[in-house]
C-alpha cells in the first residue's frame, strides 16, 4: 500500500515537473506593437487636411474613439469656424448619434452644452440646428442619456433668449405633454414647463402655460402628478402671489389628498416650500388642517413619508407657527415628541430598540435622526424658557439612543441647543458629559466640530458675566481626559488630532490648576511617545497655549524646564526633533522677548547634535529664530547665531545639511534687506501685543496673589476678633458678678475717678493749638483708619499731598506692626506709580512732618500717662 502511494506521489511529481520544462521551452509569438498594420493604415490621417475637412473625414469613415474625439473638440472648431463647422460638421454629428453608443451621447450631450451656454452661436439658425439635436435625442431609449439630454436642455434654457425658448422649446412641448406621449416625455415636459415659468412674465406664464400645468397635475400616472407637484413651486413664484391663492393652492389641496403616497409626499413639500406665500388666513384654514391630516395618515400607516416628514417638520412648524393658537402649537410639539420616540421603548429612563423587522427599524432609526436634526428649530418654536418642562426627556432620549447615527446628529447640533438655552445652559450638562463618554468615536467627532464654541457656553453664566465668572460643569474634565484616551487608543488619529486642536481652548474654560495637573502630563506623554507625527505636533501646540495661558511662575518655570529635559535634550532624536517643532510654534504664540528667555539659546545648542535630522532641521529654522532677535537689545544672542553657522559650515560633514546651510546663510544675508517695512512694522506692532499680554498676566498673577494673602490675613483677623469677644463677653459676665454687691459702696470713689480723668485730658491737650487744622485733623483721622481689619481708609477722602506722602510713610514704617497692608487691593503698577510720586512729593516737607508727629506722639504719651494717674 505505502509502494503504491508512493509510486502516485513520484509520478504526479514528475508530470508537474515535465509540464514546467515544457513552458520552459515553448516559444510564444511576443506582439512587438498595440496596433496591426493594418489597423495603422485605418487610423491614419492625412497631413494636409485642415481641421474641418479631418473633423468630416473622421465622422464618415472614421473608428468610434476618433468620432468621439470629433465631438468632444466640436466646441473648439465652433469658435474657430463656426460658419462651416455648422454647414458640414454638425449635420454628421447628427447622423452619427443616430447609431452611436451611450459614451458617445454623453460626450454630445457635454459638447452642445459648453456650445450654448459660452454665447459661441450667434446665428439663430445654428441655434435651431443644435436645439433640434437636443430634442430629438430626448426620447432616448436609454434613461441615462435621455436624462443627460434634458440636463443639457434645462441648463440652456438659462442662457437662451425668451424668443428662442418660445419659438424652439414652448412650441413642441405642448405636443410632449398630451397623453399619447410616452410617460419619460410627459416627465420631460413637467420639468421644462418648471424650468420656463421663470423666464417669462406672471401673465404669458398664466396664458400659456397654466393649462399645461393643470393636465399635467391630473395625468393618470401618479409619477406624472408627482413631478408635476414638485414644479408647483416655480409655476408659483412665476405667476405671483394672487394667481398662487387662486390655481395654485387648490391643485396642492387635491393632490395632498392623491391616492399615491408619493404625490401626496410631493405636495407636502410644496406646501412647505410656499408657505411664505400664503397669508393667515390661508394658512389657519386650509393648510393646518390639511397638514394634521396628512401627518396622522403618515403616523399610523405610511412609514415611508414619515422620513421626508420628520425631516421638514422643523421647517413646517416655524411656517406656521405665527398663526396657531396654543392648542395648535401643542399639538404639533406633542407629534414631534412621538416622532423622537418612534420605535422605542423607555425603561429606567433608558431608550430601547423594540423588536421590529430590519427595514421598519432602519425607517424608524431615521425618523429619529431627522428629529435630532430639527431639534434646534425646535427649541425655537417650544420657546427656550419651556425647555426644561417641555423638550428636555425628549432631548435626554436623543443623546441616549441606541443608534450611533441618532446620537450622532445630536451631537452635531449641540451647539445651537446650547446657545438657544443661554442662561438655562446647565439643563443639558448631564447631556455634554454622556456625548464626550460615548463609546462611538463618530459621536464623538460629530462633537468636536463646534466642541470650543460649545464649552465656552456651557461654562458661562451668560452675556453679562465676565471672564472670570465660569460654572463649574461636573465631571467634565474626567470626561475630556476619557475622550482623549479613547480617541488615542483608536486606529483613527485624525479624530485624535482634532481632539487635541480643540483642547487649546481649555484655558477659557477650565481653571489652570486643572490643566496643570490634568492634562499637562498627557501632552508631554502624546509627544514623547505616539507614532503619529500630526498628532504629536497637535499636542505641541496645545502644550504652547497652556503654557501660554498660565498664571502661575513656578508652573511655567516647571513646565518650561520640563520642556528642555524632556524634549531639547531628551535621548531620542525624536524628541529634539519635537522640540524644534514646538519652537516654531512658540514663535507664533509668544513674544520675541519671551521665547528668546526661554527657547533661542537651546534650539541654537542643538547645532552639536550627533544625528544629522535634527541639524538639518536647525539650518531650515535659523531664518525663522533671526526673526526673533531685536537688535541692539539682544546682540549677544545674534553673535550665538552666527557662531552656530559659522560651526556649521566649518564642520559640518553631511552633504544635505552643507547644502541647507549654505542656502540659509544666502536667506539671512536677504532678511533686512528685501523684507518690506509695512511687513516689518505689522509684525513689530503684534508682537508689542503679545509682549503687554504676557506682563498683563503677570500683573493678575501678583494681584491675585496678594488678594488671596489679603483674603487670608482678614480670615484671620475675624476669628482673633471673634475669639477675643468671646473672652472679653466672659469676663464682664464674672466682672458683673462679682462686683455687683460693691457698687452703691463705690460711687464716691468713681466721681473722684472722674475728675482725675477730665484733669488728666487738660493736660494732655495743653501743648496743642487751640483750633487743629484740617491736615491734622485728617492726618489723625488717616493714622486712626489704618489699623489692621480696618477697610475705610480708602473712602476718606484725601486732598493734600503733603498727608498723602505722610500717609505711605507711615504705612511703611507700620507694616510690621499690621498684619495687613492697605494698599493689597491695589494694581501693581499704580501702587508703584503712586509710591514714587508720594516719596519725591514727600521730600520737601519731611521736617515739618517730622516735627508734627513728635508733637502728636508726646501728647498722647503725657495724656496716657495723666490716665494712669
Amino acid at each position: 500500500m505505502f509502494v503504491g502511494k508512493m509510486t502516485l506521489s513520484q509520478s504526479g511529481l514528475f508530470g508537474q515537473i515535465d509540464d514546467l520544462q515544457d513552458l520552459t521551452f515553448i516559444e510564444r509569438p511576443i506582439r512587438r506593437s498595440l496596433k496591426t498594420a493594418e489597423e495603422i493604415d485605418k487610423l491614419t490621417v492625412d497631413e494636409d487636411l485642415n481641421d474641418i475637412e479631418r473633423a468630416v473625414y473622421l465622422l464618415s469613415s472614421g473608428q468610434d474613439v476618433q468620432r468621439a474625439s470629433v465631438i468632444v473638440n466640436l466646441p473648439n472648431l465652433v469658435r474657430q469656424n463656426p460658419a462651416e463647422t455648422f454647414r458640414r460638421v454638425v449635420p454628421k454629428v447628427r447622423e452619427v448619434l443616430h447609431v452611436a453608443g451611450a459614451d458617445m451621447q454623453l460626450a454630445a450631450a457635454g459638447s452642445f452644452l459648453t456650445i450654448l451656454q459660452d454665447d459661441i452661436v450667434l446665428i439663430q439658425t445654428h441655434t435651431h440646428s443644435i436645439l433640434q439635436i437636443v430634442l430629438l435625442n430626448l426620447d432616448h431609449r436609454d434613461a441615462v442619456v435621455g436624462n443627460a439630454w434634458l440636463e443639457t436642455l434645462l441648463s440652456a434654457i438659462d442662457a437662451l433668449p425668451k424668443e428662442t425658448i418660445r419659438q424652439e422649446i414652448l412650441s413642441p412641448l405642448v405636443s410632449k405633454a398630451q397623453l399619447s406621449q410616452s410617460v419619460p416625455a410627459r416627465l420631460a415636459s413637467c420639468r421644462i414647463l418648471g424650468k420656463v415659468a421663470a423666464k417669462f412674465e406672471s401673465s404669458v406664464v398664466k396664458k400659456d402655460l397654466l393649462p399645461l400645468v393643470r393636465s399635467l397635475c391630473q395625468d393618470v400616472e401618479y409619477e406624472v402628478r408627482s413631478c408635476m407637484c414638485r414644479q408647483l413651486e416655480n409655476i408659483a413664484r412665476g405667476i405671483g402671489l394672487d394667481h398662487t391663492k387662486a390655481v395654485v393652492l387648490p391643485e396642492l389641496v387635491e393632490l395632498a389628498r392623491d391616492e399615491g403616497s408619493t404625490v401626496r409626499l410631493a405636495a407636502f413639500d410644496t406646501i412647505i416650500n410656499l408657505l411664505e406665500m400664503f397669508d393667515s388666513d390661508d394658512r389657519t384654514r386650509v393648510i393646518f388642517p390639511l397638514v394634521k391630516t396628512f401627518c396622522e395618515k403618515c403616523f399610523k400607516a405610511d412609514e415611508a413619508v414619515l422620513a421626508s416628514l420628520s425631516f421638514q417638520y422643523g421647517k413646517l412648524c416655524h411656517g406656521l407657527s405665527a398663526s396657531f393658537t396654543d392648542e395648535q402649537h401643542l399639538w404639533f410639539l406633542e407629534f414631534y415628541k412621538k416622532l423622537c420616540c418612534l420605535g422605542l421603548q423607555h425603561e429606567n429612563g433608558h431608550c430601547d430598540s423594540q423588536p421590529y423587522p430590519l427595514e421598519l427599524e432602519n425607517k424608524y432609526a431615521l425618523v429619529r435622526r431627522n428629529c435630532a436634526y430639527n431639534f434646534p428649530a425646535m427649541v425655537l418654536f417650544a420657546d427656550p424658557n419651556h425647555f426644561l418642562s417641555e423638550l428636555y426627556r425628549t432631548f435626554s432620549s436623543l443623546c441616549h439612543d441606541p443608534e450611533i447615527s441618532v446620537r450622532r446628529t445630536a451631537a452635531e447640533g449641540f451647539h445651537e441647543v446650547v446657545k438657544l438655552l443661554a442662561p438655562n445652559v446647565h439643563y443639558v450638562h448631564k447631556e455634554l458629559i454622556t456625548l464626550l463618554q460615548d463609546d462611538s468615536l463618530e459621536v464623538l467627532d460629530a462633537l468636536l466640530s463646534h466642541l470650543q464654541e460649545t464649552l465656552e457656553l456651557a461654562t458661562s453664566r451668560g452675556e453679562g458675566a465676565g471672564p472670570e465668572s465660569k460654572v463649574n460643569v461636573p465631571d467634565l474634565v474626567p470626561a475630556l481626559v476619557t475622550a482623549e484616551q479613547k480617541a488615542a487608543s483608536s486606529l483613527r488619529w485624525r479624530v485624535h488630532e482634532k481632539l487635541l486642536q480643540r483642547y487649546s481652548c481649555l484655558p477659557r474654560v477650565v481653571s489652570g490648576d486643572q490643566i496643570y495637573f490634568r492634562f499637562l502630563q498627557r501632552m508631554f506623554n502624546i509627544i514623547t511617545t505616539n507614532n503619529v507625527l500630526p498628532v504629536q505636533r497637535e499636542a505641541a501646540r496645545t502644550l504652547c497655549v497652556f503654557l501660554r495661558y498660565n498664571r502661575k511662575q513656578e508652573q511655567r518655570q516647571e513646565i518650561i524646564s520640563k520642556i528642555i529635559q524632556e524634549l531639547a535634550q531628551g535621548r531620542s532624536y525624536w524628541n529634539r526633533l519635537r522640540f524644534l517643532d514646538l519652537c516654531e510654534i512658540a514663535i507664533d504664540l509668544f513674544s520675541k522677548s519671551y521665547f528668546c528667555k526661554h527657547f533661542l539659546i537651546q534650539a541654537l545648542e542643538l547645532v552639536n547634535d550627533p544625528v544629522a535630522n535634527v541639524r538639518y532641521k536647525l539650518c531650515h529654522m535659523l531664518p525663522r529664530l533671526r526673526s526673533t532677535i531685536r537688535l541692539p537689545a539682544d546682540k549677544h544672542l545674534l553673535q550665538e547665531l552666527e557662531f552656530c553657522v559659522r560651526k556649521l559650515l566649518c564642520r559640518e560633514k553631511d552633504k544635505d545639511v552643507v547644502a541647507t546651510v549654505r542656502k540659509t546663510v544666502l536667506e539671512l544675508d536677504k532678511m533686512d534687506i528685501t523684507e518690506p517695512y509695512h511687513k516689518r512694522h505689522e509684525r513689530d506692532l503684534l508682537d508689542q501685543k503679545k509682549e503687554k499680554e504676557e506682563t498683563l498676566l503677570l500683573e493678575m498673577e501678583l494681584l491675585e496673589r496678594q488678594q488671596s494673602e489679603a483674603k487670608l490675613v482678614g480670615e484671620k483677623h475675624t476669628e482673633k476678633k471673634r475669639r477675643d469677644s468671646k473672652a472679653g463677653l466672659s469676663g464682664s459676665k464674672g466682672m458683673s458678678g462679682s462686683t455687683s454687691g460693691a457698687t452703691l459702696s463705690t460711687s464716691a470713689g468713681k466721681e473722684m475717678r472722674r475728675a482725675k480723668l477730665a484733669r488728666s485730658r487738660s493736660l494732655s491737650s495743653h501743648p496743642s493749638t487751640p483750633k487743629m487744622s484740617n491736615s491734622d485733623k485728617t492726618l489723625k483721622v488717616k493714622e486712626s483708619g489704618s489699623c489692621p481689619g480696618s477697610g475705610k481708609s480708602s473712602i476718606i477722602p484725601i486732598n493734600d499731598d503733603a498727608l498723602r506722602s505722610h500717609h505711605f510713610n507711615v504705612a511703611s514704617s507700620s507694616s510690621s506692626l499690621s498684619p495687613t497692608p492697605s494698599t493689597s487691593s491695589m494694581p501693581v503698577l499704580i501702587r508703584s506709580n503712586t509710591s514714587s510720586s508720594v516719596d519725591h512729593r514727600s521730600n520737601g516737607s519731611k521736617d515739618t512732618q517730622s516735627r508734627k508727629l513728635s508733637i502728636q506722639r508726646k501728647s498722647n504719651s503725657f495724656g496716657m500717662q495723666s490716665g494712669r494717674e
